[in-house]
């Protein structure tokens, strides 16, 4: 079984609800790396309760895990995926390639805890994500994106 087969596996219920799964994960996020919010502009200032509730938040997380099931789904043919999404990340948001890890590594927390994703599962989300991930700066560089 691929790593991909392996996270597919677990994928039904964040399929099922993906803007509640997004809200753990960015409110994670927000939670375990606060400064990660200062790329969000539109969430700054407010309160953990407001982000929590948020339907924005949710609807953004959402957003995010759909990208995800799109590359798990690829099964590491995903370069037309990941160009406009580095693109986007680099051009429009600057976002450092440094909280796409931060963001994997709470997926999978979420995961773990929510959908039983077991070591092996959380194992072969990290190996999908650190692939994704370098394909992520592989673009950057070559749009010359200095994080």
């Amino acid at each position: 079984m691929t790593d991909f087969d392996m996270v597919l596996k677990f994928w039904d219920p964040v399929e099922a609800d993906y803007n509640g799964y997004g809200s753990l994960v960015l409110n994670r996020l927000f939670k375990e790396h606060p400064n990660s919010l200062q790329h969000f502009p539109k969430y700054v200032g407010k309160s953990t309760s407001e982000l929590a509730t948020s339907q924005e938040v949710a609807n953004h997380g959402g957003i995010v895990l759909k990208k995800l099931a799109e590359l798990l789904r690829a099964k590491g043919n995903h370069a037309a995926i990941v160009k406009p999404l580095a693109t986007t990340h680099a051009n429009k948001h600057k976002i450092p390639l440094e909280n796409f890890k931060m963001i994997s590594e709470i997926i999978v927390k979420i995961m773990a805890e929510k959908t039983g994703l077991d070591a092996a599962g959380q194992q072969a989300l990290r190996n999908v994500m650190a692939a994704v991930i370098a394909d992520i700066g592989a673009n950057y560089k070559e749009l010359g994106f200095d994080q």
